[in-house]
């Protein structure tokens, strides 16, 4: 796990916290790490299938990173300024990187954008990721674009929980299964699945994102959100709590959803 990035942010009482807090998720998270998944995608047939199920969890990345958003910073009509500026700027950060990142051609391109660049690149299907986002743009909820386009049980199950979590959390326990859930661990996920593809030229695209999250999320958006966690908690001990609810309970979701994508491969 990560070493805990100390700062001014973090007194005493939040870096026992803190550390508290990843010593009960440190189970679930080594389960999520030592999954069978990542060695599976072997062959370009199965990371095919691994894209075509996994471009839904890189579209509900942003629906939580657009949460934080609406929750750190002003976006009505009528601008105000930040009650929290540092948090503003981190989740401004994060948003900059992940709405309008370059692609491996220095053009302008949303992570989502790129990682249906990279399917393409190597043939994973794209017509039911397409397919669900016109059918949010006519105005449909996420969970009838999900079964519109009859997504797997185990991606439906996934979104669904991030869904009840952008809609239902509290805004620290959204920030908690953002950072836990997602920008703690992409990097040393996707470290796992990089060898396999990092000289392939079929799969140039889908190397070039996964380098890029192990860059931005490694370097810069997780030891923000630490900052960000430490400052929202502070010296609370209830919201610790809370904190490291939702971080397991995101972790719980994404290896339910890599034990569904493993099971999936088996049959390619």
């Amino acid at each position: 796990m990560p070493r805990l990035v100390r700062t001014p942010s973090f007194n005493d009482l939040s870096v026992a916290s803190f550390e508290g807090l990843r010593a009960r998720i440190a189970p679930v998270r080594e389960r999520l790490l030592s999954h069978p998944v990542y060695r599976a995608v072997d062959t370009l047939p199965r990371l095919r299938r691994f894209m075509s199920h996994h471009v839904f969890a890189v579209w509900d990345f942003m629906c939580l990173a657009k949460r934080l958003q609406r929750d750190f910073t002003s976006l009505d009509r009528l601008w105000l300024p930040p009650a929290r500026p540092s948090l503003a700027r981190f989740i401004n950060g994060i948003v900059l990187g992940e709405e309008s990142d370059v692609d491996a051609d220095g053009r302008a391109a949303s992570h989502f954008d790129l990682y249906l660049a990279a399917m393409e690149e190597v043939g994973a299907p794209t017509k039911s990721a397409r397919r669900f986002i016109a059918l949010l743009r006519e105005g449909a909820e996420p969970r009838d674009g999900l079964a519109a386009v009859r997504v797997p049980a185990a991606v439906e199950a996934f979104v669904g929980e991030t869904m009840r979590t952008v809609e239902y959390g509290t805004t620290l326990e959204v920030l908690s299964s953002f950072l836990f859930g997602r920008e703690d661990l992409i990097p040393e996920m996707f470290a796992r699945l990089l060898p396999q593809w990092i000289e392939s030229r079929q799969a140039r695209r889908f190397a070039y994102y996964v380098q890029r999250h192990i860059e931005l999320d490694g370097d810069d958006h997780g030891p923000a959100g630490q900052r960000a966690l430490a400052e929202m908690a502070g010296d609370e001990a209830a919201a610790w709590r809370a904190a490291a609810g939702a971080a397991e309970s995101a972790i719980v979701a994404r290896i339910a959803l890599w034990d569904g994508v493993h099971a999936d491969l088996a049959a390619v």
